[in-house]
């Protein structure tokens, strides 16, 4: 297709449709259903494609020039990227539960603000107190003050003759080389993205507007350098810790300790001073400040270690690292502190939303305790499946000296207590609400068919089947509550392994589960962990070879990294970042050459097209219109975001647009629904004015029957594209005509 503008007054205005995929889309191929396609923008991560020209059928319904935006490369990129998303979710996660506050302001904003960036810093501190423990607790200090754990492994006994100093500034490097690796990718992939953003164009005052539009780059910036010296400092207040145990701090350690104490306090600080942080202007002086504490933690970091290796002073006797399980204690209950407190500022904040209580405000610390939960469930994992690598020859009693910490075990047992009973919850929810559901399918089908014959009660059934599990997702809610209020609590029951309480003994007292079966839940969850961990880790080796694993994994990097870094640095990037941008210069230059522009997007791309109308200058807006399909709108994102995605929101987008909007939804679509108002055809919508005719509810399947020319029904769809379905391909006439009848003339380029 020819770029070539088009006079309006000697030809009808050309209609382009922009298809944008949902997540985990596929092919170019696929998306526009046509064989042959040519790319025309963009490049491999996030490229325009048009039907190949010379082909046929390279119009798309009412003559509508065919266009696709891929971004399914954006989130996940290559392999190695994946993979590194598999080991970064508990970042992304708390990093995602930001955007999950209330719809408030001043006050309440800021508190639920800055308790999500601390619990953001704790799962810094989290990430290097584990590595710590591998190597300074379990390595350094156990395993090579053992002559039996040094047999047979070349590769730590030339280190195990050493002095505990020397082995612990040796092995203090592997924390070092950590930090510095999540540094070097949380840098890394903000290059490709600065490219994109545009000017601002921005006239919408709502705050989904900010996706896209909104520079994180000074704020990601300045987060990364507070992470990275809290990060060092932690690594230097385990180490210093361990020195100073048993009375033996130098005048030099102690001041070394005082000064790893202002770095922390500092950086506790910073993280919740807002209007130094969310700049969106570069600040110098902000920066070089914040350089200067990052490279004062740095140096910090190396006179600790020298001073660790080359103090003469004799190490406190003790069976683990000094006061390693202490800090890992200490770490878990703040992060509790941190969510209760978290828990009652997102009450306190909701009392501003009308309607009284409702689930949909809590996302903000149901998705932080998810994000803590998982990130102790990494950690101790990893800790414990060091020990045991090390210990597996030891005798029974040996063992129990030197595992780890009591906190890591108290975490895995919570971790377990967490998925059984959440597991069991959900089967007993889906068992119990099952009558109810499947009567209200029941009625559904009947409407939608009545006159089916009695052959088709096979098909009838499985239908009923199909919208009954899709209307399970308004119930996953209380799920996931359930499941962070139980993360919680085993992060507050580690606090116990301070008096040395072993879960099972404490279980077996109290409660009539013996310790056996406790201790067997511990062992099973730990592998519970490492088989989650092992699947995430193929799941993203076969992202890229199986359509099937794409699109069950990658659709949580899609919905996880479609907000910016404004909590945690080190979580993946923000593809929106440069998404929106690209295709509102897109959309700008089509109209600009006169065409008007019909946006199709499916499941996902609806939340992409939505931030990108609000985008858009008054004079593209006129000429474009928008389809959305699967839309997870009003059924996700207005209840797990509400202060971004509101009815408000919804309704300046159909203004923008001049109400030329269609969506297309399907009881039998888990994910995608109804915008405005769930009516059937036939019924009063539910809201009044031009938002009323917005929802189209589609009937799925069209037939159960066989139709003359076919010898099996029409499919289910469910959350499916159908671009092929005649009832989107009449959308896509309607919207065309109706552009090229409101269509002014071409803007101003």
């Amino acid at each position: 297709m020819s770029d070539t503008p088009m006079g309006s007054d000697e030809r009808p205005v050309e209609v382009v449709e922009l298809r944008v995929h949902g997540v985990s889309g596929t092919a170019a191929e696929q998306v526009l259903d046509r064989p042959n396609v040519t790319q025309v923008a963009g490049d491999r991560s996030g490229g325009f494609y048009r039907p190949r020209e010379g082909y046929p059928d390279t119009t798309g319904s009412g003559s509508v020039l065919m266009e696709a935006y891929l971004w399914r490369d954006l989130p996940s990129g290559k392999a190695v990227r994946t993979l590194s998303l598999v080991f970064l979710l508990p970042f992304m996660l708390g990093n995602m539960a930001i955007w999950m506050h209330p719809p408030c302001t001043g006050l309440p904003a800021a508190t639920v603000k800055a308790l999500c960036r601390l619990l953001a810093l704790t799962l810094t501190a989290v990430y290097v107190i584990a590595v710590a423990g591998v190597t300074l607790d379990l390595i350094a200090w156990k395993c090579m003050g053992s002559p039996r754990c040094l047999t047979g492994r070349s590769w730590l006994s030339w280190l195990g003759e050493r002095p505990a100093g020397l082995r612990l500034a040796v092995l203090a490097l592997v924390p070092v080389a950590a930090v510095a690796l999540v540094w070097r990718l949380s840098s890394r992939p903000g290059w490709t993205y600065s490219t994109f953003r545009g000017p601002a164009t921005v006239s919408s005052e709502h705050r989904l507007t900010a996706v896209g539009q909104w520079d994180a780059a000074p704020l990601v910036s300045r987060l990364r350098a507070i992470h990275v010296a809290a990060a060092f400092a932690t690594l230097d207040a385990v180490l210093l810790a361990a020195r100073s145990a048993g009375g033996r701090a130098s005048v030099v350690t102690t001041v070394l300790l005082a000064l790893t104490a202002a770095v922390l306090a500092t950086c506790v600080v910073l993280v919740c001073a807002h209007p130094l942080l969310d700049r969106a202007t570069p600040a110098p002086g902000v920066e070089r400040n914040l350089r200067r504490l990052r490279t004062v933690a740095c140096l910090l970091t190396v006179a600790v270690v020298v001073v660790v290796a080359a103090e003469p002073a004799p190490w406190a006797a003790r069976t683990g690292l000094p006061r390693y399980g202490e800090i890992v204690t200490l770490l878990f209950a703040t992060q509790t502190g941190l969510l209760v407190v978290l828990g009652a500022a997102v009450l306190w904040a909701r009392a501003q939303l009308p309607g009284g209580a409702r689930l949909r405000a809590l996302g903000a610390p149901v998705i932080d305790a998810v994000a803590a939960g998982l990130g102790v469930a990494y950690s101790a994992e990893l800790v414990y499946r060091v020990a045991d690598l090390l210990d597996r020859s030891a005798p029974t009693a040996e063992r129990l000296a030197t595992s780890p910490p009591l906190a890591y075990k108290w975490a895995i047992f919570g971790f377990f207590l967490a998925v059984t009973v959440a597991s069991v919850t959900g089967v007993v929810m889906a068992l119990s609400s099952r009558p109810a559901r499947r009567r209200a399918a029941a009625g559904i089908v009947a409407r939608d068919h009545p006159d089916a014959p009695a052959e088709a009660a096979e098909r009838l059934g499985e239908v009923e089947k199909v919208i009954a599990r899709a209307r399970f997702t308004e119930r996953v809610t209380p799920l996931v509550l359930t499941y962070a209020a139980l993360a919680g609590l085993g992060l507050a029951t580690s606090t116990l392994g301070l008096a040395r309480w072993y879960p099972g003994d404490v279980i077996d007292r109290w409660t009539p589960i013996p310790a056996d079966l406790v201790n067997f839940g511990i062992g099973l969850g730990s592998y519970v962990i490492a088989a989650a961990i092992l699947g995430l880790v193929l799941g993203g080796l076969f992202a890229y070879r199986t359509p099937e694993f794409r699109r069950y994994v990658g659709v949580l990097w899609d919905l996880g990294t479609f907000w910016p870094r404004a909590a945690h640095p080190f979580a993946p990037p923000c593809y929106a970042e440069r998404a929106v941008p690209e295709l509102s210069r897109r959309i700008s230059y089509l109209t600009g050459q006169g065409r008007t522009v019909l946006l199709a997007g499916h499941s996902h791309g609806s939340v992409l097209l939505a931030a990108t109308v609000l985008q858009l200058p008054p004079e593209v807006c006129a000429r474009v219109a928008l389809l959305t399909s699967g839309s997870p709108l009003s059924r996700l994102y207005a209840h797990w975001f509400p202060a971004y995605v509101h009815p408000e929101v919804l309704q300046e987008i159909g203004r923008r647009v001049g109400w030329r909007w269609i969506n297309l939804w399907r009881d039998t679509d888990s994910i995608g629904g109804w915008v405005f108002s769930p009516h059937r055809p036939g019924e009063t919508p539910a809201v009044g004015g031009p938002a009323g005719s917005v929802d189209r509810r589609l009937r799925d399947p069209m037939d159960v029957v066989a139709p003359p020319s076919d010898t099996v029904p029409p499919p289910i769809v469910r959350h499916l594209p159908g671009a092929s379905d005649p009832r989107h391909n009449a959308a896509v006439r309607e919207l065309a005509d109706r552009l090229r009848d409101a269509a002014p003339g071409p803007p101003t380029r």
